[in-house]
């Protein structure tokens, strides 16, 4: 999420369409289409941040500015040419990485919160020890996860929180 994202597809030397078809799971599609013979390019109902990465003879690659969740999709270069028709699909899933907060509750209970990831995340303790677990999905798609290390039995007001997620894995330590 944030960055730009370059989809590549199959350059064929002989070009007669190149067609990019991107079904979102929210929204309508959008259609990019390019004919090398008339030099046109034309686009049906994509946003601003959709658009076309190349210049002729380059890859007719397609790029992404500013990946959001709003963005997850199926998206399919299709390209016609005198070899033949040919055809890419990607699969689009945006990782959103979770906001790592580490405090201690009123019972001097560390707490470990990874906020607003996508996918949710793991948390885990060192040392390892009794742990409660809760969920909050969000209306946008990324999920909160918050857990709270309650060892009384050994005692331990110093533990580490460490997050593990696709798209990196975090650690904090706190003393309770």
């Amino acid at each position: 999420a944030g960055s730009s994202c370059v989809l590549i597809c199959p350059l064929y030397s002989n070009l007669i369409l190149v067609t990019w078809k991107i079904r979102l799971k929210a929204g309508e599609p959008c259609i990019l289409y390019y004919r090398p013979d008339q030099n046109r390019i034309k686009t049906t109902n994509c946003s601003d941040s959709i658009n076309w990465n190349f210049r002729p003879p380059r890859d007719p690659a397609l790029e992404i500015q500013q990946v959001g969740i709003v963005h997850e999709g199926h998206y399919t270069c299709e390209v016609a040419a005198k070899e033949g028709n040919f055809h890419k699909t990607y699969n689009l899933m945006v990782l959103v990485p979770p906001r790592l907060m580490l405090y201690c509750d009123e019972h001097r209970n560390p707490v470990c919160e990874a906020a607003a990831g996508k996918p949710a995340a793991q948390i885990s303790w060192a040392p390892e020890g009794n742990c409660t677990h809760k969920e909050e999905g969000h209306d946008n798609g990324t999920v909160s996860v918050l857990s709270r290390f309650t060892d009384y039995n050994t005692g331990v007001v110093n533990a580490t929180c460490v997050v593990s997620h696709p798209a990196g894995n975090q650690s904090k330590s706190i003393v309770c």
